[in-house]
């Protein structure tokens, strides 16, 4: 097509996203000025080492390890930041914005510490800032929730938004693996980190949360606002329980409004088998929304990996860039300040395991504890373990701070052994 619009782009970062994109323009450069009248073309590629091997050969003139001078030349339309991190990423994309270039991001714990900043610094300058992988990889997510339920009043936006940790929770589930087993075939296949904390403690997954929330509620909400807690505490014995009870345990991102305040929260939980978010498999992920309107909503696929990843990028760079052209800009979240409703405060049910000594009264002294606290128990189950009986029990739905003091009044007790991890419980009421 020879009448179509070259935009100049400047890549920052060329690992497994970066190289993956430009793949995809080259594959697909051709499908995309026929459709859209956009030539794009990766002109100033920044890497952080010159010579080291790359998946994607890159030309040798577009390389440089100069990530200022690729934001800095004049000749690039949109620059594309794909290296991570907070900084130099922040400062690069500042001075981006500044000199009126619009910026594609797939950095979610930049976006996710510093969003406010850099959502003032594009609309300051009047240019795109687009942000569609930095959530949920190649899953279209952030885009509908800007535009396309923008009319709508959300309830509710539930996910499993980090693939690691399902993947680890299907292997526990599905092939009885312990936590440490499942992880290191996790990290043997790829999709763990040699360091797994920011993973398997849910880091990840609350910086992710963090920005839903800001793009689907319009608020101010950084990733230290979420509550956050992982999967290393989870035993196969947990697993097995749950599939007994009819739940399955994942990790879930879950933000909410309640009576004007917005509760934001990662946590491992046990889904109704009949829901749709227990179903998810391995490493993908998905979200679910809960709207007034349009009532129930699920999104799914992969979640990561360089070409998913690479694929959302590709999306949002030809927005950008179709933008540019016609002069008009996306609609950037406008967060306000609000309440973050602290967990303490929150309200739901809860799975417990408790590991007691086998005497007379000790289902009245666990009785009179919960009873204390203003907890009630919806179902019980007793296993004989010789000496020992373990008491399974999930409460009807109960403030997290009652919970607590529950639960340590109960390790109190000289007829209870041990208290299990407690897991919150989806829709168990």
């Amino acid at each position: 097509m020879t009448d179509a619009t070259t935009i100049r782009v400047g890549l920052l970062g060329c690992g497994n996203v970066g190289a993956a994109l430009l793949q995809l323009i080259a594959e697909n450069g051709d499908a995309v000025a026929a459709r859209t009248g956009l030539r794009l073309e990766v002109v100033r590629v920044a890497v952080h080492t010159l010579g080291k091997a790359r998946p994607y050969e890159v030309a040798p003139g577009a390389l440089t390890d100069d990530a200022e001078a690729v934001v800095r030349d004049p000749s690039i339309d949109v620059v594309v930041e794909v290296m991570g991190g907070r900084e130099p990423a922040r400062a690069l994309i500042l001075a981006a914005l500044d000199a009126k270039k619009p910026v594609v991001t797939a950095n979610k714990e930049l976006l996710a510490n510093a969003g406010p900043e850099l959502f003032e610094a594009a609309a300051r300058s009047g240019v795109d800032l687009l942000f569609e992988a930095a959530v949920a990889g190649g899953i279209p997510l952030i885009r509908p929730l800007r535009e396309s339920l923008a009319g709508d009043r959300l309830r509710r936006i539930m996910g499993i938004v980090n693939g690691t940790t399902n993947f680890i929770l299907t292997r526990m589930t599905e092939k009885g693996q312990s936590f440490q087993e499942a992880l290191a075939e996790a990290q043997a296949l790829g999709y763990a980190e040699r360091d797994p904390t920011a993973d398997v403690e849910g880091l990840d997954a609350a910086a992710k949360a963090a920005i839903i929330a800001t793009v689907a509620f319009g608020v101010q909400v950084a990733a230290g606002d979420v509550y956050a807690e992982g999967i290393s505490a989870i035993t196969p014995e947990d697993i097995s329980m749950a599939q007994r009870l009819g739940y399955a345990i994942k990790l879930l991102a879950i933000v909410e409004a309640i009576d004007g305040e917005i509760a934001v929260r990662v946590h491992p939980a046990m889904v109704p088998l009949a829901h749709p978010l227990a179903a998810v498999r391995e490493s993908f992920n998905a979200v679910f929304v809960e709207g007034e309107a349009v009532g129930d909503l699920m999104f799914y696929g992969r979640g990561a990996g360089g070409r998913p990843t690479a694929s959302a990028v590709l999306g949002d760079l030809i927005d950008a860039a179709a933008n540019l052209r016609q002069g008009r800009v996306a609609g950037l979240p406008r967060p306000v300040a609000a309440r973050i409703r602290p967990i303490d405060e929150l309200r739901s049910a809860f799975y417990v395991t408790l590991d007691v000594f086998d005497r007379p009264g000790v289902l009245e002294q666990v009785a009179g504890v919960t009873a204390r606290h203003g907890v009630s128990i919806w179902k019980m189950e007793q296993l004989g373990l010789g000496e020992e009986a373990r008491l399974v029990f999930v409460t009807h739905t109960a403030e997290e701070r009652a919970m607590r003091a529950t639960l340590d009044d109960l390790r109190d007790l000289e007829v209870v052994d041990r208290v299990g991890t407690p897991l919150r419980v989806v829709g168990a009421d």
